[in-house]
């Protein structure tokens, strides 16, 4: 990646060159080389990747309409680097611009800034800067300015920045993300508009982290996505690919790669590590899911539009977890006569009373009459302030109740049978307008700190995963109906 060339001629070059702004992408590439030193990657070696450098360019030239974007890299991937390169290069071109570096630790911010001071003191540039440099900010002259700042929701508020970056987005809390969204300015900085922007930079290990579903949501952002092959040097022909332990992630494309991780390095990370690992820190892959409660689900398999049809002959049946903070959720099913289940809609609403959710599911059993619904036992309870319980409340609707006492563990089993049963039978399809509910079977998980724990955590997914046991376990099984509850 670094090109060492100090001679005092490349030095008289560099400051020449270092207020020419490039115009194109060659002469962007160029400049980076040639004024910072750094010869960055190009090429993408897979389909769906990026090169590096397609993140630089999107970064320096404020063109497109989506300027938010997401840096899903490898570990070693030099992210954090190229992060610093793109600031240096918007307080260099861009007058009066303000960035701010936020990371998943103050320590990971400050290591953006520390590769940003290692290029703005030099010699090369050391002149720019208006006052001195410090571990958490640096001006320019020019009254561009970079500032590095710790992840709390209260260093966050209040920010008015034309840039965010935010580098190892997977160690934020929810809370301080959703604050971050509010942070950015669009100004004219110079001869350049500036439009506000969030760029989130990380590896991704966790299928139920945020750096996941900001992937899945990658319509509303700009995805650049590299990883091992995209950055790993080029491989010299001395070096035998039989037997070598890169092969098959690699196939030969290092002989023609032009990047700065050595081969020798990728070797012994990937033997350090397991397969899971290394397909998801190194070659970004779709992380584990072994830390996910149904890791056997897969949208592609049970996603699927519901079609009612005559064969399929079946009872339309109900779960519901009970919230009011947390959210109330209803599942709407299709119980079929082969046993199978398709879930067909959902609602999902926080701070609605009991009443409130009745109108929900009595306007939409006009449609599809629900012959039970399923809930927790814990649905029986009285409320203090109302003098009965939920369960009671729609039974006087006209609902009947079905509530099983089952451990959580079997009630787990019993939905993992259904999304794939030992025989390889898939019982159980979700139509794509249950938004929800596919997002939580997707983040379910447990703690991943906690090997032993069988308690899946609580974050917010687990509360359509509960409407969702609470029908299955009341379903008619071989072993026993499901207890009726009956209300008068």
């Amino acid at each position: 990646m670094l090109l060492r060339e100090s001679s005092p001629t490349a030095m008289q070059v560099r400051r020449a060159l270092r207020l020419v702004r490039p115009a194109t992408a060659d002469e962007l590439h160029g400049y980076i080389r040639a004024v910072l030193g750094f010869d960055v990657p190009r090429l993408a070696r897979l389909e769906g990747h990026s090169a590096p450098f397609d993140y630089l360019h999107h970064a320096f030239f404020e063109t497109g309409k989506v300027r938010d974007c997401i840096v899903w890299a490898n570990r070693g991937g030099g992210k954090t680097r190229y992060g610093a390169i793109a600031t240096l290069l918007d307080l260099l071109f861009k007058p009066g611009i303000q960035v701010r570096i936020l990371g998943g630790s103050l320590e990971q911010s400050s290591r953006m800034h520390t590769y940003l001071r290692e290029m703005i003191e030099s010699d090369v540039f050391g002149d720019l800067l208006e006052g001195k440099a410090t571990g958490r900010h640096l001006q320019l002259v020019n009254g561009s300015r970079v500032q590095v700042q710790a992840q709390s929701e209260q260093s966050v508020r209040g920010l008015r920045v034309q840039k965010l970056r935010c580098d190892e987005v997977e160690l934020f809390t929810p809370e301080v993300w959703q604050a971050a969204q509010f942070v950015t300015r669009s100004a004219q900085c110079g001869d350049t508009f500036v439009r506000g922007c969030i760029e989130a930079l990380s590896t991704m290990h966790r299928p139920f982290g945020l750096m996941h579903k900001l992937v899945q949501e990658q319509g509303q952002r700009r995805l650049f996505r590299w990883g091992l092959l995209e950055v790993i040097e080029r491989c010299p022909p001395a070096r035998p690919c039989a037997g070598c332990h890169l092969w098959e992630d690699c196939g030969g494309l290092a002989r023609r790669s032009r990047g700065f991780l050595t081969v020798d390095d990728a070797l012994m990370q990937k033997n350090r590590t397991g397969g899971p690992a290394w397909a998801a820190e190194m070659l970004c892959r779709e992380p584990s899911r072994s830390d996910c409660v149904y890791p056997e689900f897969d949208e592609k398999v049970h996603v699927e539009s519901f079609v009612e049809r005559d064969e399929w002959r079946g009872t339309w049946a109900a779960g519901m977890d009970f919230g009011f903070r947390s959210p109330t959720v209803v599942l709407w099913a299709r119980l079929l006569g082969d046993g199978s289940v398709h879930l067909v809609d959902e609602h999902v609403a926080s701070e609605m009373t009991i009443e409130q959710h009745l109108r929900v599911i009595k306007a939409r059993n006009m449609k599809r009459r629900l012959a039970w619904i399923g809930i927790d036992p814990a649905g029986f309870q009285r409320h203090e302030h109302l003098g009965t319980s939920s369960a009671a409340l729609l039974t006087k609707a006209g609902f009947q109740i079905r509530a099983r006492h089952s451990e959580v563990q079997p009630g787990l089993r019993s939905v993992s049978a259904m999304l794939r049963s030992a025989d390889g039978r898939v019982r159980l399809r979700i139509d794509p307008c249950c938004v929800r509910l596919i997002e939580a079977l997707r983040t379910y998980h447990y703690p991943a700190d906690q090997k032993e724990c069988l308690d899946p955590v609580k974050d917010g997914s687990d509360h359509a995963c509960d409407a969702l046991r609470y029908l299955i376990v009341n379903m008619d099984r071989a072993g026993g109906k499901a207890k009726v509850v009956e209300y008068t």
